[in-house]
This record gives structure tokens, C-alpha cells and sequence, in this order.
């Protein structure tokens, strides 16, 4: 079982804290890695790009010229793909770019995105975190006592709004629940910060 440090708010060690083996400690695996990446990709994209077909131009309503006799090719709209400011043909309409692997590739993904953040040295433990009210102050105080000054991924068991008002105006740093915690999120960040009772969670969901 992997073994890592265990910290106070105040960045001091107060102990070791045991993680799962299954979830923290297995080889990652690249290829579900990317797959997961693309598809949570996939699925921020707003995909409201739209074209005008011929029949959603503007105009075109009367024939340009009669159809015999002119010298010049047939035609019965101006508004045709073919001409200046026609509609487009097989153009790009407004869809859902979102697909879903399937339960056990996405488990495995976050298991190989977690156990890759221990191999790196780039997870802390913290016994917990909490704040009176909202002080972004406090936050870095934090941050400054891990020696944190990478982009952070914050991660607690249940959403703390003192902690969430507290981490969202510091460049870098973004707060998740463990109920939340993705492959996109962990990938990004340099460092993952997260308390005792959300690495429980994970592990129970997980295990």
C-alpha cells in the first residue's frame, strides 16, 4: 500500500496516511487515460456552430433568367451552393459532441490519473480543511505552507462554501468534491491537495 505524508492546515506533517493499493498504487494506463481526456473534451464543446442551407438564404426567390434560349447555363435561384452567397452544402449544424466510455474504462481512467499523481509526488493529505468565513488571505496562507505554487487541484469531501469562496479568486487553484473529482481535472493540475475524509470517499466509491 502506498504510504504519503499527512498535513495539517498549517503545512506541518502530523503523520502517514495508508492508501488503497487498488486506487492509488496501480500502474497507470496511457491509452484510457487519453480516452477519457478526449472525451470529457468532447463534451465542454458548445457545438452552436451553424450554416445556412440553400432554403435558409436570403433571396433567390425568382428565377435569374428564363431557362432556353440565353446562351447560358439553366438556373433557378440565385441562392443555389454554386453562387455567391448560396447556401452551403453539408455545412456544420448545431450538435451534442458528447459520447460516453463505458463505466469500467472510466473508473480505471480516474484509478490511473490518481495513482500517477502518488508516483509523482504531486498528491497531499491533508487531516482536513476548513474556514470560519471566507478569506482568500487563509487560502494562500495554505497554499504557502505546502510549498504550493503550481497550478492546485483542492479537493474535501463535501462542498465548504468558506473554502470554495475562499480558493476561487486565486489564479490556478480550483475546488472540486470528491463526488466530483475527474481525469480533465487531475491532468491539469500540477498538484493535488485533498483532505482525509475525501480520499475515504474516493476509495469507497472506487473500491
Amino acid at each position: 500500500m502506498p504510504k504519503v505524508a499527512l498535513y495539517n492546515q498549517s503545512g506541518a506533517q502530523v503523520g502517514e496516511i495508508e492508501l488503497a493499493e487498488a486506487i492509488f498504487g496501480i500502474e497507470p494506463n496511457q491509452n484510457v487515460l487519453h480516452d477519457a481526456i478526449v472525451m470529457q473534451q468532447a463534451s465542454l464543446r458548445q457545438g452552436t456552430h451553424d450554416t445556412k442551407v440553400r432554403s435558409e438564404v436570403r433571396g433567390g426567390g425568382r428565377k435569374p433568367w428564363r431557362q432556353k434560349g440565353t446562351g447560358r447555363a439553366r438556373h433557378g435561384s440565385i441562392r443555389s451552393p454554386q453562387w455567391v452567397g448560396g447556401g452551403v452544402v453539408f455545412g456544420p449544424t448545431p450538435r451534442s459532441y458528447a459520447y460516453k466510455l463505458p463505466k469500467k474504462v472510466r473508473r480505471l481512467a480516474l484509478k490511473s490519473a490518481l495513482s500517477s499523481k502518488v508516483q509523482s509526488n504531486e498528491l497531499l493529505v491533508l487531516e482536513g480543511l476548513q474556514f470560519d468565513e471566507p478569506k482568500t488571505k487563509e487560502m494562500v496562507q495554505v497554499l504557502k505552507g505546502l510549498n504550493l505554487n503550481q497550478k492546485t487541484l483542492v479537493v474535501t469531501d463535501s462542498y465548504e462554501e468558506n473554502v470554495v469562496k475562499s480558493a476561487r479568486n486565486i489564479p490556478g487553484v480550483k475546488f472540486v468534491t470528491a463526488e466530483g473529482i475527474n481525469v480533465l481535472d487531475l491532468i491539469k493540475h500540477d498538484k493535488l491537495v485533498i483532505t482525509k475524509d475525501a480520499v475515504a470517499k474516493v476509495e469507497e466509491v472506487l473500491g
